[in-house]
């Protein structure tokens, strides 16, 4: 191929489409698809990515500049991941750079560097040959470049640039900081030339290595010649006729007790070679794993297992619900399909929720497969998460487990996705791309003829609904078509152990016998009951923080952010008040600001306030907290988990990364402080969220011998989602709130697309979000949508009107049926752009969002 299509890395719209660039003879054995290069893009070098490859330039060959760098052997991107970013740039309306970026890891987002560099042109001479010019400069054997006023200075500047090859413009100028005036004419004249220089943010580990030579009998025979007194080179070399391989250079000079210089001596005589070879860093270096073996299936699991291995052996696109309650084994079955996938030759991604992707949860995949696995996830360095990346795309490993972007792995023969907790929003990215991991899995599966597997105790309604519908999502019973996804359900526990029994207190009930205790009289006696056992408990609240805000009782002033409109959140240990939307932070007041009143008290409850209360009522238990405050530090989840385990802590209190993922044997009781801190956000899934995190936290009670209580505390004790995850009744949930759902038209009735505007003045963002509105209902009526099947809503101001000191409005748009809608919020856009730029109106769009906040 002689030409290059190539998406470069400028995200904007005026940049969203591939360039011509004409391939070098010497780089064309080396760009592919999925190629990272860079290339020349104005008076700049940027990074982009080869996306097609051809014969034939659209435009005069001679216009076309070549690429310029290829920094990698093997391209990043496989062809597949290519054709899917874009995929993603028309299904989530973003950039394609964008989709492409979020594909590779952060050490391969390019970072530009300025470099200063000899051009190789040489100055104008004169005619008899001597220094100066017009220009006042000129050469003169032997002296090399002279300015007629600073010969020694640029002389030097030049020599040193020429020496060193192409140098960091910051470190030229701190070199000959006193003559930045030279480096000046220098660059303005064309002897030195700046340019940019694409970077990796991270480098490749690399370590002294030592080889042993391929001359064996040369060493031996310098061994037999060696005097008494260079015992030292003896030893190595006898090591390396005995054990003819590749060591890294500490590891030789610990194991044998010699300093670094007898490897020197011997390396330049050439009887070893020390050269530096890439290591890749191992997160898990020095840990063992227990190895596991496959156990015996109950009939739920083998059913659910045949009928996932079938579609495997045939090599068959499929995608499966495994419908399984918290404890029915859900685990092995992915295990044992994976195994099976593996049997075959192929790949498998496992996707877990972040919050789940405990040690316990690696354990369990690194003790069935070994070095197989590459775990990915935001507790690694960037440096592990890189190397990690790297076995996928070599082909060292053949499963990968990791968080939401794992979908990516650059596999190039996946038979098996599997999305554990399915339900979670966290699959869905809420920065552009604004992409759903479970949409990205199915679309990748597709093109693998891979088998889909979406594991939960309580699927999203979006994904239950598929199991009753067929692909054009019209009722199977109507159609007799199959659905778009198969369910498989698991409705036991292991071993036929019981579900926890759920008791829900009323809070409002515990107010009136005069209990004002974070704690109901029922959670405390329950907790008391595990203290006295020595068994363990978990507690859940879903607020982080001592108090939720701070109120005067004088006057009713509430501590809230200067930049956002939202309260700020007390933290007793660093005695500030913080905002969770900007980072904004302030001093704990002791007088209210507005009225000068002392009676400014915290209200709300945080983690850290009943880690508190729970030191008070029971004087020495031993509390771990765990919440986004407690595990910032690497290896600090691990470090938490593992005391729990090992029954360092009788009580376990987090936020919702305590209610998933983990499996305690000496857990009987869980705690819910508040049910109702997700049920009032302004969610229209605020009751789905509520059930599904009640059944999940749920779920940690009495997994193993040991029978498991829960105790549900909650002002609104009759609401239908509490009551359900009380009784631990999917189907009757679903049921009614599929009813609310169909009478008021959300999702899965209809599908929704978010788009959200925001500007310092709220007279600018009225006047746009009116506009945008309306042209959005003139583009339905055009096209011939009715309104029952394009409906716009809006422009109202955002649940929360102002982030860092932008106010927020938002438009709705429903539609149904075959209604192309993100064709045509693309195509309103791309025309409304134009209106909205010179007022710097910032708007995000959201196709399908979790979050309407």
């Amino acid at each position: 191929m002689t030409y290059a299509k190539i998406i470069v890395d400028i995200p904007s719209k005026e940049t969203n489409r591939p360039y011509d660039y004409r391939i070098p003879a010497s780089l064309s054995d080396w760009v592919e698809i999925g190629s990272r290069v860079g290339v020349p893009f104005g008076p700049r070098v940027l990074q982009g990515f080869v996306v097609d490859l051809h014969h034939e330039a659209e435009v005069d060959a001679s216009k076309i500049k070549p690429i310029s760098d290829v920094p990698d052997l093997v391209p990043p991107l496989t062809a597949e991941l290519v054709r899917l970013s874009r995929w993603m740039s028309q299904t989530y309306l973003c950039h394609e750079i964008t989709a492409l970026q979020a594909m590779l890891p952060g050490a391969l987002k390019a970072k530009y560097e300025r470099y200063i560099a000899y051009s190789g042109q040489e100055p104008h001479l004169r005619d008899d040959g001597s220094a100066g010019s017009g220009t006042d400069i000129g050469w003169t054997e032997g002296q090399g470049i002279l300015f007629d006023t600073e010969p020694l200075e640029e002389e030097a500047i030049v020599q040193y640039v020429k020496l060193k090859g192409p140098v960091k413009a910051e470190a030229l100028m701190s070199r000959f900081a006193d003559h930045a005036a030279v480096v000046k004419r220098l660059l303005q004249s064309g002897i030195l030339e700046e340019v940019q220089v694409i970077k990796d943010r991270l480098s490749q580990k690399k370590v002294l290595t030592v080889f042993p030579s391929e001359d064996r009998a040369r060493v031996e025979e310098y061994i037999a010649g060696l005097p008494a007194n260079r015992k030292r080179q003896k030893e190595v070399l006898e090591h390396f006729l005995n054990h003819p391989f590749p060591v890294k250079q500490a590891e030789l000079l610990a194991l044998l007790e010699i300093s670094s210089s007898t490897l020197k001596s011997l390396a330049e005589k050439g009887l070893v070679h020390i050269w530096e070879t890439d290591e890749l860093r191992d997160p898990y270096a020095g840990r063992d794993f227990v190895p596991t073996r496959p156990m015996a299936l109950t009939p739920q699991q083998t059913e659910a297992y045949r009928a996932i291995a079938s579609d495997l052996d045939a090599h068959r696109h499929r995608t499966y619900l495994l419908q399984g309650v918290t404890g029915s084994g859900k685990t092995e079955v992915y295990l044992q399909t994976i195994q099976r996938c593996l049997d075959h030759g192929r790949e498998a991604i496992v996707l877990v929720p972040e919050i789940s992707l405990t040690p316990q949860m690696v354990e369990r995949f690194k003790g069935r497969f070994g070095d197989q696995v590459a775990v990915l996830h935001s507790r690694l360095s960037q440096g592990e998460r890189y190397d990690e990346w790297r076995k996928i795309r070599a082909g060292k490993v053949k499963v990968a487990i990791g968080a939401r972007s794992a979908v990516f792995a650059p596999f190039t023969k996946i038979g098996l996705i599997i999305i554990d907790e399915e339900h979670e929003s966290s699959y869905k990215q809420e920065e552009s791309p604004k992409y759903h991991a479970k949409d990205v899995s199915i679309r990748r599966a597709e093109a693998h003829h891979a088998v889909v597997v979406l594991g939960s105790a309580t699927p999203s309604l979006e994904t239950f609904y598929q199991t009753k519908v067929d692909a054009s999502g019209r009722p199977c019973r109507l159609t007799g078509q199959e659905p778009a996804i198969r369910l498989l359900m698991m409705s036991e526990r292991v071993e036929g152990r019981p579900l926890p029994e759920v008791k829900v207190v009323d809070l409002r009930e515990e107010l009136k016998a005069g209990n004002r205790s974070m704690f109901s009289r029922e959670l405390h006696q329950a907790i008391e009951i595990r203290l006295q056992k020595k068994e363990q408990t978990v507690l859940l609240l879903n607020r982080r923080g001592y108090s939720t805000f701070v109120m005067c009782r004088t006057c009713g002033f509430v501590a809230g952010c200067p930049h956002c409109d939202i309260s700020l959140t007390y933290h007793q240990r660093s005695r500030n008040m913080r905002c969770h939307y900007c980072g904004y932070a302030e001093r704990e007041p002791h007088v209210c600001p507005e009225c000068q009143s002392e009676h400014i008290r915290f209200f709300g409850t945080g983690t850290q306030r009943v880690e508190e209360e729970l030191g008070k009522l029971f004087p020495g238990i031993r509390v771990i907290r765990m919440d986004v405050d407690t595990t910032t530090e690497k290896g600090s989840h691990e470090k938490w988990l593992t005391m729990f385990r090992n029954k360092e802590a009788d009580v376990l209190l987090g936020t919702q990364m305590v209610a998933k993922g983990l499996d305690f044997p000496e857990v009987t009781l869980v705690g819910v402080i508040a049910a109702d801190t997700v049920l009032n956000l302004p969610d229209f899934r605020a009751g789905e969220k509520t059930f599904q995190l009640l059944t999940q936290v749920a779920g940690r009670a009495g997994r193993h011998h040991l029978p498991g209580e829960v105790v549900v505390q909650s002002y609104s004790p009759d609401h239908y989602s509490i009551v359900h995850a009380s009784r631990h009744d999917y189907s009757s949930f679903v049921y009614e709130e599929l009813e609310l759902r169909k009478e008021r038209g959300y999702p899965p009735y209809c599908r929704l697309i978010l788009i959200t505007m925001s500007h310092e003045e709220i007279p600018v963002l009225v006047k746009m979000g009116e506009a945008l509105a309306n042209s959005l209902r003139e583009r339905a009526s055009a096209a011939g949508s009715s309104d029952p099947a394009f409906e716009v809503l809006g422009p109202v101001a955002s649940p929360i009107p102002r982030i860092k000191d932008r106010y927020r409005f938002q438009c709705m748009v429903k539609y149904r049926g075959e209604t192309p809608a993100v064709d045509q919020v693309r195509s309103v856009l791309a025309a409304f752009e134009a209106k909205a730029k010179p007022y710097k109106l910032q708007i995000s769009v959201d196709v399908d969002p979790q979050i309407l906040m």
